[in-house]
Protein backbone atom coordinates (compact mmCIF):
# COMPACT_ATOMS: atom_id res chain seq x y z
CA UNK A 1 0.00 0.00 0.00
CA UNK A 2 1.20 3.41 -0.96
CA UNK A 3 1.99 5.87 1.95
CA UNK A 4 -0.93 8.58 2.55
CA UNK A 5 -0.50 11.77 1.32
CA UNK A 6 -0.72 14.87 3.53
CA UNK A 7 -3.67 15.82 1.38
CA UNK A 8 -5.40 12.98 2.77
CA UNK A 9 -4.85 12.64 6.19
CA UNK A 10 -5.55 16.56 6.17
CA UNK A 11 -8.87 15.60 5.06
CA UNK A 12 -9.33 13.20 7.60
CA UNK A 13 -8.26 15.44 10.21
CA UNK A 14 -10.81 18.57 8.74
CA UNK A 15 -13.54 15.86 8.74
CA UNK A 16 -13.22 14.61 12.50
CA UNK A 17 -12.15 18.25 13.66
CA UNK A 18 -15.14 19.67 11.84
CA UNK A 19 -12.95 22.82 10.10
CA UNK A 20 -13.03 23.54 6.59
CA UNK A 21 -9.29 23.02 6.00
CA UNK A 22 -6.25 22.55 8.13
CA UNK A 23 -2.67 23.18 6.63
CA UNK A 24 0.22 20.48 6.53
CA UNK A 25 1.71 22.07 9.85
CA UNK A 26 -1.32 23.34 11.93
CA UNK A 27 -1.34 21.90 15.23
CA UNK A 28 -4.70 20.09 15.18
CA UNK A 29 -5.50 20.70 18.62
CA UNK A 30 -4.95 24.15 18.17
CA UNK A 31 -7.12 24.17 15.36
CA UNK A 32 -10.31 23.02 17.25
CA UNK A 33 -9.70 19.14 17.87
CA UNK A 34 -11.22 18.17 21.79
CA UNK A 35 -9.88 15.00 23.16
CA UNK A 36 -12.68 13.46 22.37
CA UNK A 37 -12.12 13.86 18.58
CA UNK A 38 -8.65 12.87 19.14
CA UNK A 39 -9.87 9.43 19.83
CA UNK A 40 -12.51 9.57 16.95
CA UNK A 41 -9.83 10.98 14.99
CA UNK A 42 -7.35 7.98 15.75
CA UNK A 43 -9.78 5.39 14.80
CA UNK A 44 -10.59 6.76 11.41
CA UNK A 45 -7.10 7.26 10.72
CA UNK A 46 -6.49 3.75 11.56
CA UNK A 47 -9.15 2.46 9.36
CA UNK A 48 -8.94 4.92 6.05
CA UNK A 49 -5.20 3.74 6.05
CA UNK A 50 -5.08 -0.01 7.66
CA UNK A 51 -2.94 0.65 10.55
CA UNK A 52 -2.62 0.40 14.44
CA UNK A 53 -1.73 3.34 15.71
CA UNK A 54 0.53 3.51 18.89
CA UNK A 55 -1.10 6.12 21.68
CA UNK A 56 2.02 7.73 22.37
CA UNK A 57 2.94 8.27 19.06
CA UNK A 58 -0.23 9.36 18.35
CA UNK A 59 -0.15 12.09 20.81
CA UNK A 60 3.15 13.33 19.96
CA UNK A 61 2.24 13.70 16.15
CA UNK A 62 0.30 16.99 16.41
CA UNK A 63 0.20 18.36 12.75
CA UNK A 64 -1.16 16.52 9.17
CA UNK A 65 2.33 16.33 8.50
CA UNK A 66 3.70 14.43 11.73
CA UNK A 67 0.53 12.08 11.49
CA UNK A 68 0.90 11.33 7.81
CA UNK A 69 4.78 10.67 8.62
CA UNK A 70 3.89 8.60 11.47
CA UNK A 71 1.31 6.69 9.60
CA UNK A 72 4.33 6.17 6.48
CA UNK A 73 6.89 4.57 9.09
CA UNK A 74 4.02 1.99 10.81
CA UNK A 75 2.93 1.17 7.49
CA UNK A 76 6.56 0.44 6.06
CA UNK A 77 7.26 -1.58 9.55
CA UNK A 78 3.40 -3.71 9.11
CA UNK A 79 4.24 -4.79 5.48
Amino acid sequence: MAPPSIESVSAVVSRVANVPAIGADDDIFEAGLSSVDALRLLLELESAFNVAIPDDQFVDARTPRDLTSMIGRLSEAGA
